[in-house]
């Protein structure tokens, strides 16, 4: 069995959200999300809508997703895929290059993102009261 791993906020979930999630399931037989806690998200000065209780229900509902454990540190990735027992580590293109430190303990994939959707621009377009289309 070939696992996989993603991390996230996951706030504000979006068609972007499920496209990655689709895709790193697609790269193996069991995807693993980890989901960032509220404090986590208070250390990185990042405020949700939802709470993590919420964000984690949410994703753990998605078809695609086999288990949800919680992003507490920057730190916790090496442990978590060996406890896990990741072969995959998958994460935004955004990220790329940043994550290459794991290449010694599971292979490391950066995935495109969706094309124009993101959370803060959900945000930004309801801030200025206009719809999402």
């Amino acid at each position: 069995m070939k696992k996989v791993i993603t991390y996230g906020t996951f706030d504000l979930f979006h068609i972007g959200h499920l496209n990655i999630l689709k895709r790193a399931k697609s790269l193996g037989d069991y995807l693993v999300v980890a989901v960032s806690t509220d404090e986590f998200n208070t250390g990185k000065h990042k405020q949700c809508v939802y709470p993590y209780s919420h964000r984690a229900q949410i994703v753990e509902a998605i078809r695609c997703v086999d288990e949800v454990i919680p992003e507490t540190s920057w730190e916790q990735k090496i442990d978590d895929i060996r406890k896990h027992s990741i072969d995959i580590f998958v994460i935004g293109e955004d990220w790329a290059g940043k994550f290459d430190f794991l290449k010694d303990y599971c292979e490391v994939v950066y995935l495109p993102r969706t094309k124009s959707i993101s959370t803060t621009s959900i945000r930004n377009t309801v801030k200025n009261g206009k719809s999402i289309t």
